[in-house]
């Protein structure tokens, strides 16, 4: 695991004690690797989601840090949503 992904994996953790309740989501972060939210809480892996996000770091950094809004970010292209809309609206909303 990259450090970036294991720095990416403890930071979901801690914003989200507890775990993701409402289903599962991915993180790809573009040129770094993947992180899975759900009930069980972040880990590292590659594998289907109810939603996957795709950014690059800088805006995933930008998203967990508080300081990038994430629907600014997906109107802007920066941020990528494939799946569940509703769910990316309700991990935005975990994350803040």
């Amino acid at each position: 695991m990259s450090d970036i992904v294991d720095q990416a994996v403890k930071a979901l953790n801690e914003k989200i004690e507890g775990g993701f309740d409402a289903g599962s989501a991915k993180f790809v972060i573009t040129d770094e690797g993947s992180v899975v939210v759900d009930a069980n809480g972040a880990r590292e892996a590659d594998v289907d989601a109810d939603v996957t996000l795709t950014a690059d770091l800088e805006t995933f950094q930008g998203i967990i840090e508080g300081d990038v809004n994430p629907t600014a970010a997906f109107m802007q292209g920066k941020l990528t949503v494939e799946g569940d809309m509703g769910m990316a609206m309700q991990l935005g909303a975990a994350l803040a």
